[in-house]
């Protein structure tokens, strides 16, 4: 994560994420059966958290991923994350938002959602010159 250079020396430093392909974290999560998708969504709620400055737990984010025999919980992660980057882009300055919903319709497509989340994300990070 890197600190862009700030004009105004009292403001704090801007946390920023790592920029990643979107088909590369999908092509990753079904080479490893899963388990980089699960890393992956570890670190995503981890870095909005961080920059957006949000009160989220990106370990209960990832455990919600695996309460499939209630059916409620994965929805909700995977919802409330594209959430908090919609919040992330709103804090970046963007008019493009990710949404939850669209996230969340593309997990039962193949789980694209991750394709969808990071090339959200990766504007977010671009917004500030990392590329």
């Amino acid at each position: 994560m890197t600190h862009p250079p700030q004009s105004n020396p009292g403001a704090q430093a801007v946390v920023l994420g790592k920029t990643r392909s979107p088909f590369g974290v999908w092509l990753l999560t079904l080479v490893t059966l899963g388990i980089y998708g699960i890393v992956w969504h570890y670190k995503v709620n981890k870095e909005v958290k961080e920059f957006a400055r949000l009160e989220v737990s990106p370990g209960l984010a990832v455990l919600a991923l695996f309460g499939s025999c209630l059916v409620v919980p994965p929805i909700m992660t995977l919802v409330n994350t594209g959430s908090r980057i919609a919040k992330a882009e709103e804090a970046a300055g963007l008019q493009e938002r990710a949404s939850g919903g669209v996230g969340f319709l593309l997990a039962i497509i193949g789980g694209f959602h991750s394709v969808y989340y990071q090339a959200h994300l990766n504007k977010v990070w671009a917004r500030y010159g990392q590329q």
